[in-house]
């Protein structure tokens, strides 16, 4: 779909972040059990991410059919969620769950600095009618998110391999978001300074 309609930003941001709260919540609830399934033995995690992948399938469905369209990294967050995740519930291994951040936020890094070799910044391809920014502001800020992203990246590998489950699980759900969310309100200088001149009123 490529008409865009309007939705209230709280239902946007609960369809957005509703499935990584429930994968918290569900986590702390089972962490410390085990399951067996086909006579096969689970721990918590490997059965709270099997419940994920259509939470968030289902979710992203939705934002779709209430919006009209989703974006690219919407896109392949869902892939990655679907693919990693899978892969985690079917060699019974949470390795492959936990490298998911590191994968998406690589992804989006690389993509973002080969748009920048090429002189684009692909991020205002994706994001132009949500920040009006000249060409100018979109690629400093297309730079700075490109060198975020690699940061996250690294930082997520840090947290998984020397760091318990518990911590990995606090990480992903509240620190990833945050530090989003912080890098987006530090670029205020960015915004102010390379904002798009507003329209000249009309003469009478």
């Amino acid at each position: 779909m490529s008409d865009n309609k309007p939705l209230n930003p709280g239902v946007k941001i609960a369809l957005e972040l509703g499935p990584i709260l429930a994968f918290f919540a569900g986590y702390m609830w089972l962490r410390d059990d085990t399951f067996v399934v086909a006579g096969r033995e689970y721990d918590g995690f490997i059965i709270i991410t099997a419940a994920f992948i259509p939470l968030m399938l289902a979710t992203t469905a939705l934002l779709w059919k209430l919006t009209g369209h989703l974006s690219r990294m919407q896109v392949a967050t869902l892939v990655l969620v679907t693919v990693f995740g899978g892969l985690t519930v079917w060699l019974n291994d949470e390795r492959f769950f936990k490298m998911k951040p590191t994968i998406i936020y690589a992804l989006f890094a690389g993509v973002l600095a080969l748009g920048l070799l090429r002189g684009q910044s692909w991020l205002q391809y994706v994001m132009d009618g949500v920040l009006p920014l000249k060409r100018e502001g979109w690629m400093v800020l297309t730079r700075r998110l490109a060198a975020f992203f690699a940061v996250l990246a690294l930082s997520n590998e840090v947290v998984w391999r020397l760091m318990s489950t518990d911590a990995w699980v606090n990480f992903k759900t509240f620190v990833l978001p945050l530090a989003l969310f912080g890098f987006f309100m530090t670029q205020g200088k960015v915004f102010e300074e390379h904002a798009l001149d507003p329209p000249e009123a009309p003469k009478e």
